[in-house]
């Protein structure tokens, strides 16, 4: 997922709690509270439901699986070596299931592949930095470089652009922090349980205060963050260092650099601070940094992987799973979206298993390019209109490791019947915390359903629970293997692999009628539907476009 949105919060209208096999209803002041246990069998005893369910909760190979994406294969940077590794690795392990796939071509990339990297500080005291070079970052030199750190200037120092152009003149073969240090890496949250309201007050302001003061001292050169960093290279800076703190502890953001000669590092909080102040007091710190990485003269091949089972009775109609394969690289692309990935990859197994001769086309979608725009599923979709012509439902995850808690409709104002009738043939604890939301918002989503959606084919996203998403794994130097919850995902993928199957044998199409756009009551504004843009097929083709 390339961004989050609030807005399908604020407006996912009237949300009905699916109790599809207890229901939840007060009961009278005179009546005693029945306590039921969730059941594990189907309602209707649809013994393909049982077998689903024995075959998803009893045997799954969630963990394998997802032991050798996130640890062996590890982060799937678009256009990578890695990205083309984990297409391969999933064409051969749905051929060892009996499951037909490909890799199709949707454009190129540029080809780049992380190195060894590091930031040692040399004085006024040693010491190891935690650091991590930012992706498509420029390698150092051999045996990287040797500085002296410094942080762009007060504007009571600059104080107007020809005095901001005095100062670039002075960061010739230094290394350059352009990030507001957080005056403390203690989450706000932390100092919400702890401190008394006045200091809660306080921090809050010193954090808005001098990161209004810091966006002054770019502002005041004439520049902004992204031109920053081609000025600092022209005036022959040897390294950029920033932070993007993720407002939790030890957690960055890890995104992609924005400089082609000089080397981007992401500093972590903590020691971002340490360089800020030695910095800022006069204390002259100095550093030595080192970025590895290999970049391929041409742009490489980029590939969605398909993974397709015939349909037996309406091969042209079609129900599709849905989890972009990309991450960002800082980690393992563990909860973004490894998690999505497996649960679909896993989801397939358990069908080929126990429904290998489905009504409808089933079709596996794993994308690449999502981070940089739902490039790969846009493509697809542009390029399958058949596809788009016989969707049944698309089912996408893509937003964590925590338990599906809300199928957005995005809309599709006759969808949620549909869902209903489905998930109340499911055993209730496979369906205990689902959320319908009805009709759904038709709005951008930032992930690969929008491409569907956009298009008036019916893609749904099912959304999982926060589990701290947002702070501590969404892009960050922490979203690693050890972050799933592996009974989690293993009723996560049973229930795809259940929905799946009733949408394939559902003697009804989804209807594609929409609702009319409804307004934002913050902001007073109509929520538009999703946009389909033209994806572009390659990354020269994004600058172009103005894009880097």
């Amino acid at each position: 997922m390339h961004s989050t949105k609030s807005v399908r919060r604020r407006l996912a209208g009237a949300a009905i709690a699916l109790a599809v096999a207890a229901a939840r209803i007060a009961p009278a002041a005179a009546q005693p509270t029945l306590h039921l246990p969730l059941s594990s069998s189907p309602p209707t005893g649809d013994s393909v439901i049982a077998r689903i369910y024995d075959e998803g909760m009893r045997r799954s190979q969630a963990y394998p699986l997802a032991q050798t994406l996130m640890d062996s294969i590890g982060p799937r940077l678009t256009g990578s070596p890695a990205n083309r590794a984990a297409n391969d690795w999933l064409v051969r392990t749905y051929a060892s299931w009996g499951v037909g796939a490909r890799n199709e071509k949707y454009g190129t990339w540029r080809d780049w592949a992380r190195g060894q990297s590091r930031v040692e500080l040399l004085a006024p005291r040693a010491r190891t930095l935690e650091a991590t070079m930012l992706a498509w970052s420029p390698a150092t030199p051999a045996g990287g470089v040797t500085g002296e750190v410094v942080m762009l200037p007060p504007t009571a120092e600059s104080r107007d652009s020809a005095g901001f152009a005095r100062w670039l003149g002075t960061v010739r073969g230094k290394l350059v922090l352009v990030s507001y240090p957080q005056p403390t890496c203690r989450p706000d949250s932390d100092y919400g349980a702890w401190a008394p309201p006045a200091t809660v007050a306080a921090v809050k302001a010193a954090r808005d205060s001098g990161a209004a003061e810091f966006r002054r001292r770019v502002t005041v050169g004439g520049y902004n963050t992204r031109t920053l960093l081609p000025a600092l290279e022209a005036a022959g800076a040897a390294a950029v260092l920033g932070n993007t703190w993720s407002r939790g502890w030890g957690v960055d953001k890890i995104f992609a650099a924005r400089t082609a000669r000089v080397p981007t590092f992401d500093v972590s909080c903590e020691d971002y601070g340490l360089l800020a102040r030695l910095a800022e007091r006069g204390q002259h710190p100095r550093a030595h940094a080192v970025a590895e990485a290999t970049s391929a003269p041409n742009e490489a091949p980029v590939y969605n992987t398909i993974a397709e089972v015939k349909g037996s009775a309406l091969p042209n109609e079609y129900v599709m799973l849905s989890a972009h394969l990309d991450s960002w690289d800082g980690a393992s692309g563990a909860t973004d979206n490894g998690t999505g990935t497996i649960i679909m990859l896993e989801a397939m197994r358990i069908l080929k298993q126990v429904y290998p001769h489905p009504k409808r086309t089933i079709l596996v979608g794993h994308w690449s390019g999502e981070e940089e725009g739902d490039i790969g599923s846009g493509a697809f979709a542009a390029d399958h209109p058949e596809v788009l012509a016989g969707l049944q439902a698309l089912f996408n995850q893509d937003n964590g490791a925590g338990e599906i808690d809300t199928v957005q409709t995005n809309g599709f104002v006759d969808a949620a019947a549909h869902f209903a009738r489905w998930m109340s043939r499911m055993p209730a604890d496979v369906t205990r915390t689902t959320v319908l939301a009805l009709p759904g918002i038709a709005h951008d989503e930032s992930t690969d359903s929008d491409a569907f959606d956009c298009r008036d084919a019916p893609g749904f996203f099912l959304t999982s629970s926060d589990w701290s998403y947002g702070d501590y794994t969404w892009h960050t130097n922490r979203d690693t293997f050890d972050k799933i919850d592996f009974a989690t995902i293993r009723r996560n993928a049973t229930l795809v692999a259940m929905l799946a199957y009733e949408a394939s044998e559902d003697p009804e199409r989804v209807s594609r009628a929409r609702r009319v756009p409804p307004v934002d009551a913050e902001s007073g504004r109509t929520v538009a539907p999703p946009r389909c843009g033209t994806p572009p097929r390659s990354f020269a083709e994004t600058l172009t476009r103005g894009g880097r």
